[in-house]
């Protein structure tokens, strides 16, 4: 029901775009949000889109991440810039639906970024 697509191999300082296609869940009333996840670390939030637009970002990446939601295509994407070595994580993307107290994860993907 998430599909996540867009990550890949970056060098420090360059930039990636990130892409979740959601289906199968009322895309309008859920609020969305990436999440990444480094080896041997928790799951983290990055960047969070509320149904009613307003975001917030984990204090590592204001200023070089960016939030997006489309209603027209259902999608999810998180521009990255500035991209450093501790940006390397799996990221997954994240539907909560707060009227069923719902959350569904897509499967990650994996982000690299090299020195």
């Amino acid at each position: 029901q998430l599909q996540a697509s867009g990550g890949g191999l970056v060098q420090a300082g360059g930039s990636l775009r990130l892409s979740c296609a959601v289906s199968g869940i009322p895309f309008n009333r859920a609020h969305l949000a990436w999440y990444r996840q480094a080896p041997g670390e928790a799951r983290e939030l990055v960047a969070r889109k509320f149904r009613d637009g307003s975001t917030n970002y984990a204090d590592s990446v204001k200023g070089r991440f960016t939030i997006s939601r489309d209603s027209a295509k259902n999608t999810v994407s998180l521009q990255m810039k500035s991209l450093n070595v501790e940006d390397t994580a799996v990221y997954y993307c994240n539907a909560n639906d707060p009227y069923s107290s719902t959350n569904y994860w897509g499967r990650g993907t994996q982000v690299t970024v090299s020195s």
